[in-house]
């Protein structure tokens, strides 16, 4: 089953309709041939002075100030670029702010931040909250593999980096069994670490099969739990190479099947979630989430073939 040319067509115009400039951009860039720089560009909008991020870049989130989530989620966007130029304004606006020590507890970057409350948002960014994205990996995993792929190896910053990455990492090989959304930083942390040529800093080979094993353990087999807010195979597997692949493939054509077959009237995905309260902010906030599923959803389905005669292929 592959998603129809016709399909990919409504989808395009349902983006050109509905998705805020930076993701239309990402858009353009996975899937008309556009470059980075207008993706940068508006990603540029979400920064304030103090290099961090802000202003619904995470679309939950609609504080204005800088926070280590949205800070992180401008990390992710930079990571899906594979943009790694040290000296441009963007990068060293990020390394300024982590480096200023702001929204610090001792060695990890708060999950939320006490000004989240005053401005709408998805209860699990309250400070009051319990939600399982709470951890002390996130997104504190984010920023440190950041910090190593981009911050210069003399400086400060870099040791700080290179030392809360080993901390980091050490916590996870003593007790692996975290979340769904934790392990999601760790995984993003070990790709930093590759990226950046450190894996004989780390005890690289250990990590890797923890962390294979852990999202084996997370992964439901069940269908039915993918309609609500359970782990699908895609969480952890993006290609071909990603770790459990080779064991858990078959499962991961069944999700590719399956989101083939759950798109809405409009031709895209709704979400999984919503909030309690804010409801015309969150009616916003929907349409950018959808927005960033439908190209999370399209580079599942052309990595693994699912797209019939796309644009630009052969």
């Amino acid at each position: 089953m592959k998603l129809l040319l016709e399909d990919f067509e409504g989808i395009r115009r349902w983006m050109y309709r509905n998705a805020r400039p930076l993701d239309l951009a990402r858009w353009r860039f996975h899937f008309e041939g556009g470059g980075s720089a207008p993706v940068l560009e508006a990603l540029s909008a979400y920064q304030n002075e103090d290099g961090g991020f802000g202003h619904a870049l995470e679309a939950d989130a609609w504080n204005p100030h800088s926070t280590p989530i949205q800070t992180a989620t401008a990390v992710e966007r930079l990571l899906e670029l594979e943009f790694a130029d040290a000296g441009h304004p963007l990068v060293e606006g990020i390394l300024k702010y982590l480096d200023s020590g702001a929204d610090m507890d001792g060695r990890t970057w708060r999950n939320v931040v006490a000004s989240n409350n005053d401005y709408p948002h998805g209860p699990w960014w309250h400070t009051s909250s319990d939600s399982t994205s709470r951890s002390m990996y996130n997104p504190t995993a984010i920023l440190a593999g950041f910090i190593l792929k981009a911050a210069p190896k003399d400086s400060g910053l870099y040791a700080t980096g290179l030392g809360i990455a080993r901390e980091l990492t050490e916590l996870f090989l003593r007790d692996p069994a975290i979340e769904m959304h934790p392990l999601k930083c760790v995984d993003t942390l070990l790709h930093y670490i590759t990226w950046a040529g450190l894996q004989e800093h780390f005890p690289y080979v250990e990590l890797h099969k923890s962390f294979k094993e852990q999202s084996a353990r997370l992964i439901s087999r069940d269908e039915g739990n993918w309609s609500g807010y359970g782990c699908r195979p895609s969480a952890f597997i993006h290609s071909p190479h990603s770790p459990g692949y080779a064991e858990l493939g078959g499962l991961l054509h069944q999700e590719l099947d399956y989101l083939l077959e759950t798109r809405n009237a409009a031709g895209v995905w709704e979400l999984t979630w919503s909030w309690e309260g804010y409801e015309r902010e969150y009616a916003v906030s929907e349409n950018w989430w959808k927005a960033h599923i439908v190209i999370e959803n399209l580079r599942l389905l052309r990595e693994f073939g699912r797209i019939a005669e796309l644009p630009g292929t052969d």
